[in-house]
């Protein structure tokens, strides 16, 4: 039986490489020995050696500054090339979830909102991991050091740091609580004027004949507007957050200078460990002083990217968490002798106690469904709609999970080791097929190996394609199936079976639906002949169908009634 997938652990990033992210903060410390040298030559002034005291001091202040600016400038290049890699693995992982899910989950995310995720929103994460991590990394290793520095010289300068700097977290936390579900507002307006843009380009034509050109871009302006307040609001808390760091950074500052002002005036003589500061001493504790507040602001500066990248993380999470993996995606193909086609060995289909609800639903579709299909036999499936015709059809495909149950092809167990190789032997057509943008050889073959020109050609003739000027195997064709009407479209899809010969199981939803009588019966006449010798399933509501085949399956009769039609 193919089993659910287990649950899946939540999105994360690596951490920063360890030699640029210590780089960095090394070059972020370099600005206590300038400071020293630069009280160096001022004390010195102030007791006057003259140029001599001058010289020396400002040539390591420069060797530092130029030291320092090699060590930003390898350390931020190193962090921006690993934060492209990041973003560039995370994008193809959530690619490879959305291609591996199945077709028929009902909680896909729409295509617009998904584009918009993996193209817009997540570009967001380059920030984060180029300018915040590395900040919040700065902001808890650099101000510990230089409170450590400055309390070797002055207790009282320390502790008004100390009583300062818990401050502009703690209003930093509680803003960017705010500054997170902002953001996620955002996102998720932007998706869904993304999707929304994209629902209506696709339907266009429709809008035009329906004449709602002008109601969608009503709707399309109100959507602009939506997104114009959510992304002022972002903006909004992300000022104020400056502003709160300025402003206790500011405080913070100035209580230094003040005590160490009136210090050097012998006003305040305690605080320096009952020693009296030098000029110098005082001048290197007020140039510590904005340096202890720096990485603070730096990350203040950058809260917003971290707001938005943890929202783009989610929302990619939520993309590979909404997508229900197609069975069987991730497990190797077993080997032919498993279950792929055997020539003129058309499969028999054993479904037994097949249990089944769809995703996300408590109401089962099939609760209990036993039903044999023998080999080569054409069989019907009837009923009212919402009765699991699809359903049943996407669990002989191994499309979806079954809750419990058995099914087996051909003597095979369908389950995640062999739905791979059983796929093989199986040709699906679904209610409304769909067509890729490209020609219509491409659209025929699939990318299967093996399948040449004169092969499409051939299955295009076994469709009666050849007479249609838009199905030339040459012919490009639009996404959805522009250029062609709704009876050609499954002519294609039925080219598509033709030009697949190992299929003998054949199955097939709806396949005359919204075609006139005349289209229908030509699909019907070749759906039979393509099933010559070959099992088939048919899901319909024509009665002309249903007829010509062998036997008819009402999934919505009684117990007893269904049990009669099974056995007829």
């Amino acid at each position: 039986m193919i089993k659910h997938p287990p649950p899946r652990l939540p999105l994360q990033v690596s951490s920063l490489p360890d030699a640029a992210s210590l780089v960095q903060g090394v070059a972020a410390l370099m600005w206590i020995p300038q400071a020293a040298l630069l009280a160096v030559a001022v004390q010195g002034l102030a007791l006057g050696q003259g140029i001599s005291a001058v010289q020396w001091p400002a040539c390591g202040i420069l060797l530092l500054g130029v030291l320092r600016a090699v060590c930003e400038a390898w350390g931020a290049r190193r962090i921006f090339g690993h934060a492209r890699g990041q973003l560039s693995a995370l994008r193809a992982q959530t690619a490879l979830a959305l291609a591996a899910g199945s077709p028929l989950d009902r909680e896909r995310a729409a295509s617009g909102r998904a584009a918009s995720v993996l193209a817009e929103q997540a570009e967001a994460l380059v920030p984060y991991l180029v300018r915040y991590r590395p900040a919040r990394w700065r902001a808890t290793v650099v101000p510990v050091v230089i409170l450590a520095v400055v309390a070797s010289l002055s207790w009282v300068a320390a502790v008004v740091l100390l009583v300062a700097a818990p401050l502009i977290p703690l209003f930093m936390a509680i803003v960017g609580w705010r500054a997170k579900a902002a953001s996620e507002a955002q996102m998720v307006e932007m998706g869904g004027m993304n999707a929304f843009l994209l629902d209506r380009l696709r339907g266009l034509a429709t809008l035009r004949a329906l004449d709602a050109v002008d109601a969608a871009a009503e709707r399309l302006a109100q959507a602009a507007e939506a997104l114009r307040e959510r992304t002022m609001a972002v903006l909004r808390i992300a000022f104020l957050s400056s502003a709160v760091l300025e402003l206790f950074s500011a405080l913070g500052v100035a209580m230094v200078a003040a005590y160490v002002g009136f210090h050097l005036l012998g006003t305040l003589g305690f605080g320096a460990w009952g020693r009296q500061l030098s000029l110098g001493e005082g001048l290197f504790i007020l140039l510590l002083a904005p340096a202890f507040f720096e990485p603070l602001r730096e990350l203040s500066a950058v809260w917003h990217d971290r707001a938005a990248g943890e929202a783009a993380l989610q929302a990619l999470d939520a993309l590979q968490r909404r997508a229900l993996p197609l069975p069987g995606a991730q497990a190797p193909v077993a080997s032919a002798a498993t279950g792929a086609a055997r020539a003129g060995s058309a499969p028999a289909v054993l479904i037994r106690d097949l249990h089944f609800a769809w995703p996300g639903e408590e109401r089962k579709v099939f609760d209990g469904l036993d039903l044999r299909i023998a080999a080569g036999e054409h069989v019907a499936l009837t009923g009212a709609s919402g009765t699991g015709k699809t359903a049943l059809l996407s669990l002989l495909a191994g499309l979806l999970p079954a809750a419990h149950g058995e099914i087996s092809i051909g003597g095979v167990p369908l389950s995640d080791r062999t739905v791979g190789a059983l796929r093989q032997r199986i040709a699906w057509m679904g209610q409304k097929p769909h067509v890729f943008a490209g020609s219509v050889e491409s659209n025929v073959a699939l990318g299967r190996a093996g399948v040449g020109t004169s092969q499409v050609a051939a299955a295009m003739r076994f469709a009666s394609l050849e007479t249609v000027a838009q199905a030339h195997p040459g012919v490009a064709l639009g996404e959805g199936g522009i250029g062609l009407s709704g009876g050609e479209a499954v002519r294609l899809a039925l080219a598509r079976i033709a030009v697949h010969p190992h299929a003998d199981l054949l199955l097939v939803d709806e396949p005359t639906a919204h075609l006139d009588t005349e289209t229908a019966g030509q699909v019907a006449d070749a759906l039979l002949a393509l099933a010559r010798g070959k099992t088939l399933v048919v899901a319909t509501h024509d009665p002309v169908l249903a007829a010509r085949m062998n036997r008819l399956i009402r999934l919505d009769a009684e117990p007893a009634d269904a049990a009669l039609e099974r056995a007829a």
